[in-house]
């Protein structure tokens, strides 16, 4: 029988991840299905692999006071070994320390190379004899931000900038914090009182959304993906933040609406379910891989006025020119504000994301505008806080596309909402939802 190495286990997903720029929930998801795994074993190695991967900066400001020479002259997997030992030790306290070296050391010897044992050792337990080598208060207070919550001093730096010092703490601070667990009600097959009542009836802690009313969050619980209701499509999962998109959009039920980058396909299919299955909805990506799995969220939530596509939204189609009366573009983006949920952000983006970016987002928006017909809407989503790509982009088009004005949204005055002058909203993180942005136009002619 394989005995199942979890430490081994996290050390190797922590590897493809930080190394061959993975995806951590991917990963995780690839284990389980490869190992006969423990629920409280899988746990541990999602806890380890995020927790790593979340304070990575913070783990390796400390390393480098510990080891003599650059990281890149370290064995990768050495490497990832004393990250993922050092997390366990200074952020876990379940985990009692000589256990993680000892586990480690073990690690090092059977599947690195004996000789790679010693020093494992010895960094860690030189760790903890002096856990204070490295001290934050010799840099400068960007960089003591950066440590204390983990991210690169240019991100700081870029925040401080577009939203100031107190309120990046905020938004710092939230998006290290562990994800919710946000749902959608179809609201075709049923409605949140009773989802939530059969919920509670049978063990979960439910409470209701913050702004969206098909919201709710599970607070504890069992799978959610084998959970029956959830199998007949009852309801979905969906960060409330991206739920706010389709009741901005003012629909109708008898509209003809194109969703330009649909995938996953919380949008598109919260939009048909607004328009009681009515219409139509042509959603399209550029990967046919992402559309079939849309499909398969059509099917399980009953959805039926939905056409799927493949499509690049950079390339106009003259097909589609003003053929629409709500056009959504949830365009590519950086992903700022969804760090918590994929933490490896932090480290596979760059300071120079947003120029690489804003070209392929503004192809986006031009194309779409020439899709709306006139009188109609064009809604603008990102996942992302950088104002470079939000509300600097929003007021490109303005500038370029006379034939468009703004709408103002008013979605809720919840704490974390933030209008702009423009009347655009920015959702900060906060404990439940992720950071999100979304601009709506009206074509005037």
């Amino acid at each position: 029988m394989t005995i199942i190495n979890t430490r081994k286990i996290a050390m190797d997903i922590v590897t493809a991840v930080l190394e061959g720029g993975a995806f951590s929930n991917k990963e995780l998801n690839s284990a389980f299905q490869k190992y006969d795994i423990k629920d409280v074993d899988k746990a541990l190695i999602t806890e380890i692999v995020y927790g790593t991967i979340k304070y990575k900066y913070s783990i390796d400001k400390i390393l480098s006071a510990y080891i003599n020479y650059k990281f890149d002259k370290l064995d990768k997997q050495l490497l990832n070994l004393l990250r993922i030992s050092l997390y366990q030790i200074k952020y876990l306290d379940r985990v009692p320390a000589f256990a993680v070296v000892n586990e480690a050391v073990n690690i090092a010897k059977k599947y690195i190379s004996p000789s790679t044992a010693a020093l494992t050792n010895g960094v860690l337990r030189t760790y903890l004899r002096e856990p204070n080598r490295y001290n934050k208060d010799n840099e400068g207070k960007k960089e003591q931000l950066a440590y204390e919550f983990s991210f690169e001093p240019w991100f700081v730096e870029l925040m401080i900038k577009q939203y100031g010092e107190a309120s990046t703490k905020e938004i710092l601070l939230f998006l290290n914090s562990t994800p919710s667990v946000s749902c959608r009600v179809n609201s075709i097959k049923s409605s949140t009182e009773e989802i939530m009542k059969k919920l509670s009836d049978i063990g979960y802690e439910v409470e209701e959304g913050i702004a969206c009313p098909e919201a709710f969050y599970i607070i504890k619980g069992g799978s959610i993906e084998h959970n029956p209701m959830f199998i007949d499509g009852l309801f979905t999962v969906q960060d409330e933040s991206a739920m706010l998109v389709a009741p901005s959009m003012d629909l109708e039920q008898n509209m003809s609406v194109l969703d330009l980058c649909c995938a996953p396909g919380g949008k598109t299919t919260h939009m048909a379910e607004l328009m009681h299955n009515e219409g139509i909805i042509r959603a399209f990506d550029i990967s046919k891989e992402k559309l079939d799995k849309v499909r398969d969220n059509c099917k399980r939530l009953g959805i039926e006025n939905v056409e799927l596509k493949p499509l690049n939204a950079e390339k106009h189609s003259n097909s589609l020119v003003d053929s629409a009366d709500r056009v959504l573009i949830d365009v590519p983006c950086s992903g700022f504000g969804i760090i918590k949920k994929k933490p490896e952000i932090k480290w596979n983006k760059t300071v120079n994301i947003a120029s690489e970016l804003i070209s392929i987002q503004r192809n986006i928006m031009h194309n779409a505008s020439t899709y709306v017909k006139e009188g109609g809407k064009l809604i603008y989503s990102t996942c992302t806080l950088n104002k470079q790509e939000n509300e600097e982009n929003v007021r490109w088009f303005l500038k370029t596309h006379s034939n468009y004005e703004i709408e103002p949204l008013q979605l809720g005055t919840a704490k974390n909402f933030c209008y702009s002058e423009e009347g655009c909203l920015t959702v900060l993180p906060n404990s439940y939802m992720d950071g999100f942005f979304i601009a709506k136009f009206v074509k005037v002619w």
